[in-house]
């Protein structure tokens, strides 16, 4: 009786709701969607990190071509990544992760001529990859990332480093021109921000000088973008904010690109509290701490994730959330899952799209394709994951739809309720939407969440 009265109660909330449309087609096509429309169907993310961004240091000797044949799976498994496969990436969808953010580093095997051309067989690589992400069913995002921190140098250097960071957009614009609205191009990851210009704790000298420049960067990526072929000038982009710090890029010295498309998200990063997020152990600017869950660790992510919803999502510019994460080592394993799963509910609560860092070894087993916690894997799947469905599958059946009618309704909430009140049995297990094997009200609760466009 307890059941049936609670999810009664539950469905009564449902009769005004309307329903979810089909998500978006993948290869080739460019719908007409804003940027929002696509960030929220990308649901949650994760990382293909420490893989195609592995790199030398652009001062150091390329070690890996000296210790190895310098192919392109060379580089890819230089920081302890097995070559990726299919099962790999299917494995990352069949976990619920909507979007693959794939960093890369694109002057690996560039030959040191000044001409900065991307190496063919490095290009096709990342294409291999981006199709395999694409086959799963999810959204790729492709950058230019740390790739060896040459981006550093703009400071001493801003024309001859503009021109190598237009002409590596050049040619990855027309190399991936062709590809559709699943692929989302990011102009930069972390580097745009230069303490040699201002320091940040050190008063307000140079600090619109750096902050011009990182705007300058970000207009030049979306420039060679709009004026390159194919779907380019349509293609929806993710702009990096500030040294992606949040209040860095919540600051009005930091502007949006001008877009002709109206067609940009922009990315932060959230790696905070420092000393739970990023340190595994004491170093000379913090102290490592091994638990989060404080009233204050929860008030400063609810306050963060606001700032960029009122600073941002609030005026038409969707968010996306591209790295989030901790470590593993020297860090309770309560607070872990505590940590990742409360920041991806609170940025997806906040209309943002939240997507975990995750790296060898790291929370994502590579090995087994699945996340190493199942406890965390049913967290982030109940706050905004999505079934797997690889791409140009004949029929494809959405995440609640338990009539098979293409779409998410209420009728699809009342046959659940009628389950629940052993009314009418359900004829297979589609209703079993957090995958525990049973069907209960906990399932009623996440299809009520994807009807409020909460859960989808």
């Amino acid at each position: 009786m307890q059941i049936r009265s609670f999810a009664a109660a539950l469905i009564s909330g449902t009769l005004l709701l309307t329903g979810i449309p089909a998500p978006v087609s993948a290869a080739g096509e460019m719908r007409e969607l804003t940027t929002a429309e696509l960030v929220r169907d990308m649901g949650i993310g994760i990382n293909l990190g420490n893989t195609l961004e592995a790199c030398p240091s652009w001062y150091e000797d390329d070690w890996i071509k000296q210790w190895s044949e310098g192919k392109p799976t060379d580089y890819e498994t230089a920081w302890g990544s097995p070559v990726i496969t299919k099962e790999i990436i299917e494995g990352m969808a069949k976990e619920g992760f909507g979007v693959l953010r794939i960093p890369v580093a694109w002057s690996n095997m560039m030959e040191h001529d000044g001409s900065f051309t991307i190496s063919a067989d490095y290009d096709a690589r990342v294409h291999e990859i981006v199709d395999m992400t694409l086959a799963a069913g999810m959204y790729a995002i492709i950058n230019i990332h740390w790739d060896g921190g040459w981006v550093n140098k703009f400071p001493d250097d801003t024309e001859g480093s503009m021109q190598r960071f237009t002409h590596m957009w050049e040619q990855i614009a027309d190399s991936f021109s062709g590809y559709g609205v699943r692929l989302m191009f990011e102009s930069q990851n972390e580097e745009l921000g230069w303490e040699s210009i201002w320091n940040p704790w050190g008063g307000t000298e140079g600090k619109a000088e750096s902050y011009a420049l990182c705007n300058r960067i970000n207009q030049a990526f979306v420039d060679v973008i709009r004026s390159s072929g194919g779907n380019n000038p349509k293609r929806h982009l993710l702009i990096s904010g500030y040294n992606t710090g949040i209040d860095r890029t919540c600051d009005s010295l930091f502007r949006m690109p001008d877009d002709p498309a109206n067609r940009m998200a922009v990315s932060v990063h959230y790696y905070s509290p420092a000393g739970f997020a990023i340190l595994e152990e004491d170093a000379d600017w913090g102290k490592a701490v091994p638990t989060w869950g404080s009233e204050q660790d929860y008030a400063s992510l609810r306050s963060e994730m606001a700032m960029m919803k009122t600073y941002f999502t609030d005026r038409g510019i969707p968010v996306i959330i591209g790295e989030y994460g901790c470590p593993t080592k020297n860090k309770e394993p309560e607070s872990v899952r505590r940590f990742l799963s409360a920041v991806c509910e609170e940025a997806y609560k906040c209309g943002h799209c939240p997507v975990m860092w995750a790296t060898p070894g790291g929370h994502y087993n590579r090995e087994t394709c699945q996340l190493e916690d199942r406890e965390l894997q049913k967290l982030l799947y109940g706050i905004g994951g999505k079934e797997f469905h690889p791409a140009g599958q004949e029929t494809e059946t959405l995440r609640g739809d338990l009539d098979g009618d293409g779409a998410v309704r209420i009728a699809d909430a009342v046959l659940l309720q009628r389950h629940l009140l052993c009314i009418e049995p359900l004829k297979d297990g589609k209703a079993d939407l957090d995958g525990n094997g049973s069907i209960n009200v906990i399932d009623f609760v996440l299809l009520k969440r994807i009807l409020t466009g909460v859960g989808r």
